[in-house]
């Protein structure tokens, strides 16, 4: 073991390997394990995705795009979305190593890395692939190969991070904070604002302009939506949590860090005189730089929510350089004990949080009695749907509404690959037209006894309706869903809401 050890040590790379294959391994196979359905982000993902639209009235559709492709590669629902989360995960820990390797050495570096795990955010939220997670390594790039262009100068990556900024917008407009904040971070260093008298910070302007002008198109024809849709919830957030709730959802999932750190002899009070020394400890001008990107952001948002509002989970981006800035500011300490508890801290927060969540989510589901999104029968669901539709009409189904949530789940697994009518509003779903509808019908999906919405009355209004029951729980009794059959040739429908689109 102990020359097991050594290899490691003398090429950290290694170690960043091994982490990220029980990163991926741990996270792809215990939520596959128990979780019957799909985390709700990733049902709407999967649904959205094979639409292969731009842009939606919430985000660009980039993770989408990928969770449909993940499908196409594996003809599975159950699995690929997991793997395809943990490598991002994985791809941001190798970007966050490669930053603080330019900045600080590859020891340092890999224990920058190896704090990660014991973040909230890079663990126990991840099964759920969404927007957040598809732009984590576009958050941690960009940061890399701004410092690179900064340091070297050269056209390469100056080109590389307008591509990778232009490509973070289409996982999610939030990436554009971080862009501002690195615009400002130019204008103030010194060496990075020589850089602007050559040409090619404006090449890579030019290449970024390229790539995120029809995204803009689409957004100015989708009237802003994507706008609307987020300060409704920043709206509802305001009203229905606590002042302080973002901010202390951050604090707590920052809360093992300091943990993590005096574990591992971090935060004593001086370096061990035994230890080798390290190189001595980055320059100002670099710690100015892991601050600046890794907490701005971030701090901003905090500052932010108490005005405005702001979903828990959007911040989960926003960490990714702070085990590298706490190894910047500690590193003089760090000697191989200390890299040694690391490692195996690490390792132990990703199989231990990995295995904790496995039996959290299983025992909330047959034991608790708690319908999670990741209780629902997705595959019961959506074969049952099929079936239905079957029995009435001879052609595929092709379209599914209703209940946004359950529909989804009813068309997800379906054989014929239908399209979801969102919120049954064309305006918020542009792939469904009156014309589609009269040629393919449609399934209308919900949850029995569910109070529905006037214009989910007015869809289902006459027709039959069709109960039935699904197993999702070893203690609680069966889900009840109904289903009802709109069969093609239908002349008139039910008009889109009164009033503008509510994205809620």
């Amino acid at each position: 073991m102990p020359s097991i050890w050594n290899g490691l040590v003398r090429h950290p790379w290694r170690l960043l390997a091994l982490l990220c294959l029980a990163q991926i391994a741990c996270w792809t196979v215990m939520p596959a394990i128990v979780n019957v359905g799909p985390p709700r982000d990733v049902v709407e993902g999967f649904m959205w995705g094979r639409e292969w639209v731009l842009l939606t009235y919430k985000h660009p559709q980039l993770p989408c795009w990928l969770l449909e492709i993940s499908h196409l590669l594996t003809g599975s629902f159950r699995w690929p979305q997991y793997m395809l989360s943990q490598l991002m995960v994985s791809t941001t820990f190798v970007l966050v190593y490669l930053l603080a390797r330019d900045i600080m050495g590859s020891t340092r570096a890999l224990a920058a890395v190896l704090l990660m795990p014991s973040i909230y955010f890079f663990g126990w939220p991840t099964p759920q692939f969404n927007h957040d997670y598809a732009q984590m390594p576009f958050w941690a790039g960009i940061s890399w190969l701004l410092w690179r262009s900064a340091r070297d100068g050269r056209p390469g990556w100056w080109l590389a991070l307008g591509l990778v900024s232009g490509l973070g917008l289409y996982a999610k407009f939030s990436t554009a904070l971080l862009l501002a904040f690195g615009g400002i971070w130019i204008l103030y260093d010194a060496r990075a604002r020589s850089r602007l008298a050559t040409p090619w910070p404006w090449l890579g302007l030019a290449v970024f302009l390229g790539v995120v002008t029809p995204l803009a198109i689409q957004l100015a024809r989708l009237d802003f939506l994507p706008l609307t849709y987020a300060a409704h919830r920043n709206a509802w957030v305001l009203a229905n949590r606590a002042r302080l709730y973002y901010i202390g959802v951050q604090l707590a999932g920052l809360a093992a860090l300091p943990v993590v750190l005096a574990l591992s002899g971090l935060l004593r009070r001086q370096a061990d005189p035994a230890q080798d020394p390290l190189p001595a400890a980055p320059e100002r001008r670099a710690v100015v730089y892991l601050a600046w990107m890794g907490l701005g952001p971030a701090l901003l948002i905090m500052v932010a929510s108490l005005f405005t509002g702001t979903g828990e989970s959007w911040g989960a981006t926003m960490y990714n350089l702070v085990g590298a800035l706490a190894i910047a500011l500690l590193g003089q300490r760090l000697g191989p004990a200390e890299l040694r508890r690391l490692a195996v801290l690490a390792l132990l927060c990703v199989v231990g949080v990995s295995s904790a969540y496995a039996v959290t989510r299983w025992t909330g589901c047959n034991v608790l009695g708690r319908l999670q999104p990741m209780c629902w029968p997705a595959r019961s669901i959506s074969q049952t749907a099929e079936a239905i539709w079957h029995e009435t009409v001879p052609g595929p189904l092709g379209i599914v509404g209703g209940d946004d949530g359950v529909a989804q789940l009813a068309g997800l697994e379906a054989t014929d690959q239908p399209s979801i009518f969102t919120t049954l509003d064309r305006r918020l779903a542009p792939w469904i037209t009156n014309q589609r509808l009269r040629d393919q019908g449609m399934l209308l999906v919900w949850p029995h006894g569910w109070n529905l919405s006037p214009q989910q009355q007015a869809w289902i209004a006459g027709l039959p309706v069709k109960t039935v029951p699904f197993d999702w729980s070893l203690k609680a009794p069966p889900l009840e869903i109904s289903f009802a059959v709109i069969p093609p040739g239908r002349a008139n429908f039910p008009g889109d809401p009164p009033g503008p689109p509510d994205p809620e």
